[in-house]
């Protein structure tokens, strides 16, 4: 969310532990805005940024050898201890290291100052779509009990994953060292990620998006003239449905991702360019004139993308406004 400082006290107040963000840059909005509660950086530093994570941020996420060498010399020279998690690769093939070298890393973890271990984590269902299950989390809780055999009980932060681990830790299954979960997606969109199921007692439309209608025309359904790749490769399907009503809205591929937009009843996305959204509209019995807002719900994907653009207005509602039915973010 881009660190919205908004967001951010809102989560603090309904009872999470601490915040994490995979950009340095997004913990220091909300440092800027005077949080203080517990930062921890999810994604492997860089080392350009070893300096800026050490000072703004609690504990970060490590898979690299040379870099918590690094955090380690920057921590020392502010005279600050900074928490080391480890993360382990489970299958999925994005970061993580293999867990048969886990202990090379605790081991120097252990013997460099100014830098803590804390525990091990990892991260599934991103890359390849490994879901978290029986086997993969016993396996982390092993590899933690492993670790407490060998260098004593210094395990305390076992980090199954994120939103996606919500069915596996809610299933009534045991879930053994596991004592972390990542959430963002699931809190912000109300849905698990495996298999977008909605989750009890969530609001699935809490966020929306607003886009502006400008240009309004009734156009032939089927283009004409040779046809070859539109300007983002593509060839796209058409047919010849006659004449249709067509919608414009000022807002395009570097704002949002279209395939992740669910536009309202009687409307359908039929293209997008990087400012330009087409729309077929001829269902639509809402009634329509240049200037009229759409409102979208968005997908994973299509949130992040609106909220990381520039020319996307971050409409907050207040508590009372939420309260009276209305979504508690709006972004236009």
């Amino acid at each position: 969310m881009l660190g919205t400082p908004e967001i951010a006290n809102a989560w603090l107040q309904a009872g999470v532990i601490g915040l994490g963000d995979s950009r340095i840059e997004n913990i220091a909005t909300m440092r800027g805005a005077g949080i203080t509660a517990p930062m921890i950086l999810i994604r492997t530093p860089m080392l350009s940024q070893v300096a800026t994570i050490v000072e703004l941020s609690d504990v970060s996420f490590n898979t690299e050898i040379d870099i918590i060498r690094k955090l380690s010399d920057a921590a020392k020279d502010i005279n600050k201890v900074h928490g080391i998690v480890l993360m382990v690769e489970l299958g999925d093939l994005r970061e993580g290291i293999m867990p048969e070298k886990l202990e090379d890393y605790v081991w120097l973890v252990l013997s460099l100052p100014n830098v803590v271990f804390m525990g091990i984590g990892t991260n599934l269902a991103c890359r390849s779509g490994v879901s978290p299950d029986l086997r993969n989390m016993a396996e982390l809780s092993a590899l933690a009990d492993s670790i407490d055999v060998i260098f004593g009980p210094i395990v305390n932060t076992v980090s199954g994953g994120n939103s996606a681990n919500l069915e596996w830790a809610l299933s009534g299954a045991d879930t053994g060292r596991i004592n972390n979960l990542r959430l963002g997606e699931s809190m912000l969109l109300g849905c698990e990620p495996l298999h977008r199921k909605v989750i009890t007692g969530l609001h699935t439309d809490a966020i929306t998006l607003v886009a502006e209608v400008i240009e309004l025309k009734t156009k032939p359904s089927q283009p004409w003239g040779s046809i070859a790749q539109s300007a983002f490769g593509e060839i796209l399907p058409s047919s010849d449905r006659g004449d249709i009503t067509q919608a414009i809205l000022a807002i395009g591929r570097q704002d949002t991702d279209p395939e992740g937009l669910e536009p309202p009843q009687g409307m359908k996305i039929l293209a997008a360019s990087s400012d330009h959204l087409v729309m077929d509209v001829t269902d639509y019995n809402g009634g329509l004139e240049i200037g009229s807002e759409i409102s979208f719900q968005l997908n994973y994907s299509a949130l992040l993308r609106a909220m990381t653009s520039p020319f996307i207005a971050k409409v907050i509602d207040k508590a009372s406004d939420q309260e009276a039915g209305k979504p508690l973010m709006k972004i236009s």
